[in-house]
């Protein structure tokens, strides 16, 4: 696994690209309500602005402008609801 060195400045902006561990399942879109809800859930106690997402079926890419880093949460919750 690489070992990639990153910045973590809160306040900033972020790009990010999640894939799913099976890059042939379209789980993003067919369970769609299970990633809405937890979008919502750690937006609702972790404020933070979507500046744009793009969500297909087997990865997204989002900025987020964030105040800490929460792709670790959002992620945990969605994995919880399969």
């Amino acid at each position: 696994m690489p070992n990639y060195r990153r910045i973590f400045v809160p306040g900033g902006d972020y790009v990010f690209t999640v894939n799913l561990l099976g890059r042939q399942q379209t789980l993003l879109i067919d369970r769609i309500d299970l990633l809405r809800s937890a979008y919502g859930s750690v937006q609702s106690r972790h404020p933070f602005e979507t500046v744009a997402i793009s969500i297909l079926p087997d990865h997204l890419h989002g900025i987020w402008h964030l105040r800490a880093m929460l792709m670790i949460t959002i992620a945990t919750r969605s994995s919880r609801g399969l």
